[in-house]
Parts: C-alpha cells; sequence; structure tokens
C-alpha cells in the first residue's frame, strides 16, 4: 500500500472521528412518532380510567351526580366502617386458604404427571377443564349441586342419612363452599405452572443426589422445592391479587351472602357504586385494595429476591 493511500486512509478516519459527536448527539424523532399511537391508546385505556376513578373517590357523587369535593373523607370512613372491616377480613381468609389450597394441590398433581404415569397426556388436558370453562357455567353448576334442598350433593347425603346441609344460606357453610368453589377453580393454574417449572430441572441432580441415598423427601426438600421457590412466591403474589380481586365466586355463587358472610373488598366496591349509588365510597375501596395488593406484592418480591441472594 502506498504512502498515498495510507494518509488518505488516516485522513478518512480522522474526518469520521469528527462527525462522531455530531452522530451521536442527533436525535431522530421518527421512533417516538411511531410509538405515539401506542402510548395514546394506553393512556385512553389505563391512565385515564386511574385518574377519573381516584378523582371519583375524593368525592360524595352518585353515578347521576358527579358530587362535591370531599377531601380523603371517604377514605377516613372507611376506617370505622363495620362492613368493610368484615369485607378485608373476608378478603384475607378467601385468598389465603384459597391460595394455599390451590398451591398444595397443584403441587402434588404437578409432582405426580411429572413421572412416567400411564395416561399422562389425557389427565394433564383434563385437569385444566376448571380454568378452561367460563367462570358463569361454572359457577352455577356448583350452586346447582350444592343448593340448600335439592341440590346433587344433598340428595346424595340423604341416603346415608346426612342432611341436609345448608351450603348457601348458612354464613359458615357459605364461606367454606365459597373457598371450595375458589381452590377447585385455580388449582390448574397452580398445577400447569409448577409442571413447567419441575421439567426444567435438571434430572442429573436427582441421580445425584440418589446415588448418596437421599430417599424421596429429601430430595424435595434439598432440590425441588428450593427451585421451585421463586416460581412459587410469583404464584403466590398472582393468585393472591386474583384471589382479592375474584369478584364473579363470590358474588355469582352466593351474591355476597348470607349477611354478607362472603362479601369481599370487589362484591362490597360493587354494591356501594351500583346498588347504592355510592361512587365515591366504591371507588375509595377499589383504590384501599390496590394499596393493600401493592404493599403485598413488594414484600414478596423483596422475599424473592432475598432468596435469590442467599
Amino acid at each position: 500500500m502506498g504512502t498515498g493511500t495510507v494518509r488518505a486512509s488516516e485522513k478518512l478516519a480522522a474526518l469520521e472521528a469528527r462527525r462522531e459527536p455530531q452522530r451521536r448527539w442527533q436525535f431522530d424523532a421518527f421512533p417516538y412518532l411511531l410509538l405515539l399511537p401506542s402510548v395514546a391508546l394506553i393512556a385512553l385505556i389505563n391512565i385515564y380510567p386511574f385518574v377519573t376513578g381516584f378523582l371519583y373517590s375524593l368525592q360524595d357523587g352518585t353515578l347521576i351526580q358527579a358530587g362535591n369535593f370531599v377531601g380523603i373523607d371517604n377514605y377516613a370512613g372507611l376506617l370505622t366502617d363495620p362492613e368493610f372491616q368484615h369485607a378485608l377480613w373476608f378478603s384475607a381468609l378467601f385468598a389465603l386458604f384459597g391460595v394455599s389450597g390451590s398451591y398444595v394441590i397443584g403441587l402434588g398433581l404437578a409432582l405426580l404427571l411429572n413421572q412416567d404415569i400411564p395416561g399422562r397426556g389425557f389427565f394433564r388436558v383434563a385437569l385444566l377443564m376448571p380454568w378452561i370453562i367460563p367462570s358463569i357455567v361454572s359457577i352455577v353448576s356448583w350452586r346447582w349441586l350444592i343448593a340448600d334442598q335439592s341440590g346433587l350433593i344433598n340428595e346424595m347425603l340423604k341416603l346415608v342419612g346426612i342432611g341436609p346441609v345448608y351450603f348457601l344460606s348458612t354464613g359458615g357453610w357459605a364461606v367454606f363452599s365459597v373457598i371450595v368453589v375458589k381452590i377447585w377453580r385455580s388449582f390448574p393454574f397452580m398445577m400447569l405452572s409448577l409442571l413447567a417449572a419441575l421439567q426444567a430441572i435438571n434430572r442429573e441432580m436427582y441421580e445425584a443426589t440418589a446415588v448418596d441415598g437421599a430417599g424421596p423427601w429429601q430430595s424435595f426438600r434439598f432440590i425441588t422445592f428450593p427451585l421451585l421457590l421463586p416460581v412459587s412466591i410469583v404464584l403466590w403474589i398472582l393468585m393472591t391479587i386474583w384471589s382479592v380481586n375474584d369478584f364473579e365466586t363470590p358474588y355469582l355463587l352466593t351474591m355476597g351472602g348470607p349477611s354478607n358472610a362472603t362479601e369481599n373488598l370487589s362484591v362490597l366496591a360493587y354494591l356501594e357504586t351500583f346498588n347504592r349509588s355510592q361512587i365515591g365510597v366504591g371507588a375509595a375501596i377499589a383504590f384501599t385494595t390496590m394499596l393493600i395488593l401493592m404493599v403485598f406484592a413488594i414484600i414478596m418480591l423483596g422475599t424473592q429476591r432475598d432468596q435469590e441472594t442467599a
């Protein structure tokens, strides 16, 4: 290569170096223009209802009239409202037993279906049916099964000299029934998610522990469950949020009764907004529920980070 060619290359490189800062600071608005319709749509669907609902919670209006600005009076009133306190207690009870019950059943079925058993493919699909069936169909079917007098379960109990059991008209039995239906509807999601996590575990780890003399319980305790824990925490967060926000299970099964026994925060917010025309109180209940769930999610995600760094 000649000297002239080398000098030309050096001059070209110097020129490109002087142009580089200009290129680095150049602003290209075209990508942002392409994102603008999506951002506008998200703002219309999410941000606008959020802001509007929060403004409603600061007013004493109804579905017909906007009402006056009352500040945090709607939130302060919830602290001394016995109905809200009961709804908060039942929401916690509903989420606790619903999540724990669906997790235990889902984990047990996931462990079973992860083994080489006959008909495994069929059972994987069949056990998803409670999650696939529409809520209105499954819950109305359950209501027919556990009806107080003529339900199929009570008819079967009569054959053995038991009953009738008032599943839907007695407070304790109504709470029990709503939780059972929630577990039945939720365990397939837990099962499917945990089964996917189990299949991602390296089988060589179990072979190594078997060589060392570890049994099934030791393998589950020291290998399976620790490796499932990060996924489990995410599942607990999601299922808790879905349980607290679950409107259709308690409302379609018992309509929040009897005597508000199965009235959770979602049902109470609905009743305050549409049955009692207190849209400000209903919005305050909804935003209070959101804050509680946010705090719970933050605590659980912090626990997950601690587990990953331990």
